[in-house]
């Protein structure tokens, strides 16, 4: 069985998700890239999924980086490089015997180009909605845990477990 990996065109996914839309307008950029990878890093340690995310530096001189973050690889492209052309040219390389890519974005033509390689494709809507239903079964399963268990033995007074439990719903 091969090895399933994602490729995220980072701003693609700002320009569509909603939440994500709504910082962009209001010229948060680094918000909403933050935000995009605080969510892809939970729905990639939920789903065990290495996940590339490639921002367009293609003109922001200097802004080259490739760099870990919350379990995530994290890209921005060279100067004079677009995001969709990275995306492509890694989507073909990476793409192998062992490996499944599958790229995230709503670009028909790099799409097009990705799936000519062997790739999957997902629009941002679609991961959008992945993500979104990821997030509720998480939720689900930490409801359905039994903490009363949990409290019969611990050093936690009622106060101090309840502050906990709000911290957790916070984080996720």
């Amino acid at each position: 069985m091969k090895k399933p990996l994602l490729i995220v065109d980072g701003y693609n996914m700002i320009g569509s998700w909603p939440e994500l839309v709504q910082l962009k307008n209001k010229d948060l950029m680094e918000d909403a890239r933050e935000q995009l990878l605080q969510t892809l890093s939970s729905y990639a340690k939920y789903e065990k999924l290495p996940i590339i995310v490639v921002f367009d530096a293609q003109f922001v001189p200097g802004m080259t980086q490739n760099y870990a973050k919350y379990q995530l690889e994290v890209v921005f492209t060279e100067e004079g490089e677009t995001a969709d052309s990275y995306i492509e040219r890694i989507a073909g390389k990476l793409n192998d015997i062992m490996t499944q890519v599958s790229v995230a974005t709503s670009d028909l033509a790099e799409q097009w180009v990705v799936f000519s390689q062997g790739a999957l494709r997902i629009s941002a809507r679609e991961l959008y909605k992945t993500v979104k239903k990821n997030q509720e079964a998480i939720k689900r399963h930490q409801e359905s845990i039994n903490y009363a268990d949990y409290r019969r033995n611990s050093p936690w007074n009622e106060d101090q477990l309840k502050e906990l439990e709000k911290k957790l719903k916070e984080l996720s």
